[in-house]
């Protein structure tokens, strides 16, 4: 996720090409999900924060969907990124089991509740 959130400052015009057309402020739009992907990879590594990155993260994957749709439909090649269509179309399970991940990581482990209780 951090190296992914790094490549939307080094290669922009990429990222900007999968935001479809009805949505404003392209760039603007690269750089926040650039910086909010570095800011939630990190806070993975982060034992305080880590659950609430993981929450953000399905919300992020979630959200930015549509252009990764945008993507696979319209074969739209990123620089940075390997290009091969059944690659883009096989990016939609592995989002799937992220979100999945990230929001199995957001639950309260059982020992957690039952030391609590």
């Amino acid at each position: 996720m951090v190296v992914v959130g790094i490549l939307h400052f080094t290669h922009t015009g990429g990222f900007e090409k999968i935001i479809p057309d009805f949505l404003p402020y392209h760039l603007p739009l690269v750089y926040g999900s650039g910086f909010l992907e570095v800011l939630a990879g990190v806070g993975l590594l982060i034992p305080s924060v880590s659950r609430f990155a993981a929450r953000f993260l399905v919300v992020f994957y979630i959200v930015i969907f549509p252009a990764n749709l945008y993507q696979a439909l319209n074969n739209i090649e990123v620089a940075g990124l390997p290009h091969d269509p059944p690659l883009i179309w096989l990016r939609f399970p592995f989002l799937a089991l992220i979100v999945t991940w990230a929001w199995w990581f957001t639950r309260e482990n059982i020992n957690e509740v039952s030391q609590n209780n």
